[in-house]
């Protein structure tokens, strides 16, 4: 990497020591400008000493460091959805279908990048993080899209990915995502690896999620609480903690001095594990076994090392709930990550009221007991249909609270809905092939493969539980499961509820289906 700084001059703006690696392309560094100033690349005009720079090479351009660039264009954040001419379907194209269907736009893969491209589409299905990050102003970033100092390298990240989900909202076409790469490249040298053929190389998904994740949790505010039971305010916690964020109590206790006082810790983590042997059939298997363990450490009774059991409850249920496989171990003798294939099955809908401190699921008791009679309600009604009964429909419905009402971002009953896969075809997590695959409404699913948006059925989702060379579960966002109820006016009083199920659940596109 040849690396120098220089200083670009935009209207009256001076960007100062904008770092420039001369071994890449100059669409990088536009890349890079676009990210500070919203000039797209297209419109940017570069010149130095009276020579213009293209996109491609440097021609007999040396930048040296100090060196100052032009550079003309106006800036343009968001552009419009042209206006197209009628057309039949049969005469529309792949992506002209998909913009016809109202299907969200793909992400280009720009060689390797589909680790990238599949965890954007995942988190996207997020819809408080998706209009959280579209909100994300840098701090040294004016409201007219100008700067007067340059911005730290992860708000840069962070803009670059605001400009990704905003351009995504306003067309179906395919978008190269060209500015977030750059910036993590810049960021992140380590996902600019490049193979002895000079290619990108394949990074792992989950170490790219958790990197982009912990970004986020640095420039993302989270929400005020403000109702009529609380006045609490966590303004200063980021939105991250807030939707993401799982809380554990561990206790630790040793097996072989049972009269030794156990210890007590608290532990935060943003997403789940599910470690896989071959006792591991289904999920929730998985994230059990990984609740126990058995340490080896020091025995202040014994005086010498013994054998601890290590029990963890969860304490605090987010609202979106992350849980990775670990299909990846490392080969010593291949030098690879390899891959297990194991089938662990998984289902639509995720109840973890089992993992909880009882403390926890006391709290959680009263929204499970409504959701308990929502469905039971629900299937009362579908009874007395086949037999040919008078059912009336519930109306006046509202929805049960998924969240506590001193806790923004938490879930208030253990029960969870499937709303993002993000799978891996290949033996190894540094080659293959990554795909989302992400909820649009309750029945419907679409398939981003890179620029490629297919629908898809539950049935498909379920089938990528492993078990051979086909697109293979590596992460999981389980989100809120929300129940429609009618409470009667004569009850309201005795707050017993008349709740009629009907599940709901965020698509894709933000929308409540």
């Amino acid at each position: 990497m040849t690396a120098v700084k220089i200083n670009v001059k935009w209207n009256k703006e001076v960007f100062k020591d904008i770092e420039v690696d001369t071994s890449l392309p100059p669409a990088v560094l536009k890349a890079q400008l676009f990210s500070i100033t919203n000039v797209p690349t297209e419109r940017q005009k570069i010149m130095v000493k009276g020579q213009t720079i293209g996109d491609d090479t440097w021609g007999k351009v040396s930048l040296t460091n100090g060196l100052t660039l032009l550079m003309m264009g106006s800036a343009d954040p968001v552009p419009e959805v042209p206006t197209e001419k009628v057309k039949f379907l049969e005469d529309m194209t792949e992506a002209q279908l998909a913009r016809h269907m109202q299907y969200p736009g793909g992400l280009k893969n720009l060689g390797n990048t589909c680790y990238m491209n599949a965890t954007l589409q995942c988190l996207k299905s997020v819809p408080e993080l998706r209009d959280a990050v579209k909100q994300f102003l840098p701090a040294n970033l004016s409201h007219s899209g100008q700067s007067n100092l340059m911005i730290d390298g992860t708000q840069m990240v962070t803009n670059a990915l605001k400009t990704t989900y905003q351009q995504l909202d306003v067309t179906s076409e395919a978008f190269m995502p060209l500015t977030f790469l750059a910036t993590i490249h810049r960021e992140f040298p380590r996902f600019a690896e490049k193979d002895d053929h000079g290619h990108l190389m394949q990074q792992d998904a989950n170490e790219f999620w958790v990197q982009l994740m912990q970004i986020l949790q640095m420039n993302i505010p989270g929400k005020r609480i403000s109702n009529e039971t609380t006045t609490m305010s966590i303004s200063d916690k980021s939105l991250i903690d807030q939707y993401f964020g799982i809380s554990a109590q561990a206790i630790m206790k040793c097996t072989e001095a049972p009269e030794e006082t156990p210890t007590v810790s608290e532990e935060r983590l943003l997403q789940m594990s599910c470690f896989i042997n071959q006792d591991v059939k289904y999920l929730v298997t998985g994230l059990k076994n990984r609740l126990e363990e058995h340490i080896t450490k020091h025995s202040s009774t014994l005086n010498r090392d013994a054998v601890f059991t290590k029990t963890t409850q969860l304490s605090r249920l987010p609202a979106y709930l992350t849980i990775q496989f670990v299909r990846f171990f490392y080969k010593e003798k291949e030098k690879i990550n390899a891959k297990i294939l194991k089938d662990v099955q998984y289902s639509m809908v995720l109840d973890i009221f089992d993992l909880c401190t009882p403390e926890l699921q006391k709290r959680l008791l009263p929204i499970r007991e409504k959701i308990k009679k929502a469905e039971d309600a629900k299937l009362d009604r579908e009874r007395a249909k086949k037999l040919g009964e008078t059912v009336v429909e519930p109306k006046n419905l509202s929805k049960l609270p998924t969240s506590f009402p001193d806790d923004a971002g938490s879930n208030n009953s253990g029960f969870y809905q499937l709303n993002a896969v993000l799978t891996h075809k290949g033996r190894s997590s540094s080659s293959g092939h990554y795909v989302a695959w992400v909820r649009r409404n309750q029945t419907e699913w679409l398939m981003f493969d890179d620029e490629n948006v297919t629908p898809v059925t539950e049935e498909d989702v379920l089938k990528l539980s492993g078990g051979g060379d086909w697109h293979t579960a590596y992460l999981l966002i389980y989100g809120p499961r929300t129940i429609e109820y009618e409470e009667k006016a004569d009850e309201g009083a005795s707050g017993e509820s008349n709740v009629s199920s009907m599940d709901t659940t965020t698509s894709a596109n933000g929308a409540r289906t």
